[in-house]
């Protein structure tokens, strides 16, 4: 069966290519949010093309919801097509501002709910395993600095990958981190961190030829990126001895989860993380009423089983 034939120039794909100038030059985003905005609005365009639609206003709450309809039958997860809707509503929301359609015919439209998974987090006593990395080499110094990093500031992957030495204050004890949307907050950082990031930036002085502006590079010299560090936390949890494969947001949920355990103040580990809403934080509410619940269970006198 062969392939639809691609859509022909049209005012819709004129108005897309001039939302991603604008999302790329003024809107400050992620090059991931810029890929992933422009994967959504070809979609779009393409769903167009196949319905014999090519203008901006010719798309009502009608053509959104077919199109979302359509993603749904044809195996995309509800996660998914949230995120396309919430493509669409910026994107139209856009052309409203700029007066180039009279409605934004997203903004009623929802996805299928999203069964919401909490997530996995390690004890406290799993980190202090997979954090005990031997300083038998310079691999090895470099690793424990980026994961003790990772489980004292709740960094995002990303975060990390991209951070430089003159964004952390290992005297105070602080990190400044640039988040999504170009957002910046301020992060203390643990003794046993600045420890270890110490330790590694002596190593990284003596490195012919290093990129001496971002903190976790190979030995090399060049910046690891995000994969590789994947790989890194991925190793060190084998190599610990953990009963599962360990990846850096484990340590994010698990440094949000351990400090909402001891002060229960979801504000403030709302302004750790860096989420924009509080909506988003709320779930480690849900991971902090498991830990009691099971709590209760196995102190209470009347919650316990009785033994047959």
């Amino acid at each position: 069966m062969s392939s639809p034939d691609p859509p022909e120039p049209t005012r819709l794909n004129a108005s897309i290519k001039a939302f991603m100038a604008h999302a790329r030059d003024e809107l400050n985003l992620s090059p991931s949010s810029i890929d992933a905005y422009q994967r959504d609005l070809k979609l779009l365009a393409d769903w167009c093309h196949q319905h014999e639609i090519d203008r901006p206003e010719a798309i009502g709450q009608a053509e959104v919801r077919a199109f979302a309809a359509s993603e749904h039958r044809r195996g995309i997860s509800p996660r998914s097509v949230q995120r396309r809707l919430s493509a669409l509503r910026r994107f139209f929301g856009w052309l409203l501002r700029t007066g180039e359609v009279k409605d934004n015919p997203a903004l009623a439209v929802r996805a299928p709910k999203v069964r919401r998974r909490l997530p996995e987090v390690l004890d406290v006593d799993q980190v202090q395993a997979l954090l005990e990395i031997p300083a038998e080499d310079d691999l090895a110094t470099r690793d424990r600095a980026m994961l003790e990093l990772f489980y004292a500031s709740g960094l995002r992957v990303s975060e990390l990958a991209g951070l430089s030495w003159d964004r952390l204050d290992l005297d105070d004890g602080m990190v400044r981190v640039l988040g999504k949307g170009r957002k910046e907050r301020l992060v203390p950082v643990g003794r046993h961190a600045i420890a270890a990031l110490r330790a590694w930036r002596q190593i990284i002085s003596s490195l012919p030829g290093a990129d001496t502006t971002r903190v976790f590079i190979s030995l090399k010299g060049r910046p690891l990126g995000v994969r590789a560090i994947q790989k890194r936390v991925a190793y060190w949890s084998q190599r610990q001895g953990l009963d599962q494969r360990v990846h850096p947001h484990q340590l994010r949920h698990s440094f949000a989860s351990h400090i909402l355990e001891s002060c229960g103040d979801l504000r403030a580990v709302q302004e750790l993380l860096g989420h924009a809403n509080l909506s988003t934080t709320q779930i480690y509410t849900h991971l902090d009423f498991q830990h009691l619940a099971r709590v209760y269970d196995e102190t209470h006198p009347r919650a316990r089983k009785r033994e047959k």
